[in-house]
Order: C-alpha cells, then sequence, then structure tokens
C-alpha cells in the first residue's frame, strides 16, 4: 500500500473582515490563528478549500 501524500499549510492572513464562508473554511482545514501549521492530506477537497483561502494560507515547502 502506498503512503498518502501529504501537504503543510500555514496561515498568513487574518480572517478578520472576510466573509463567513471563508473563516469556516479555515476552520475546516484546522486553521484559526496567523502563523498556525497543519499537515494536511493532499487530496481534491482539500485542495479546493485552499484555493478559496489561498490569500489566507501558503503551502510551506520542506
Amino acid at each position: 500500500m502506498a503512503a498518502k501524500k501529504t501537504i503543510k499549510v500555514r496561515q498568513t492572513g487574518s480572517p478578520i473582515r472576510r466573509p463567513q464562508d471563508q473563516r469556516a473554511t479555515l476552520v475546516g482545514l484546522g486553521l484559526n490563528k496567523i502563523g498556525r501549521t497543519k499537515e494536511l492530506e493532499d487530496t481534491p477537497s482539500v485542495r479546493g478549500m485552499i484555493r478559496k483561502v489561498e490569500h489566507l494560507v501558503e503551502i510551506v515547502e520542506e
């Protein structure tokens, strides 16, 4: 069985003055404070969530 691919995501922007759906997307990704980093499974749904809030997060290269 192949190892599951993961990506690291870091929150770089504040959810203040952002629409509620973008705030909920950050919470869904497991982020809620600037500087937090989360390692997530690399799936199309997670990529879509990252794309929705790409102005608030960055993908960390390892």
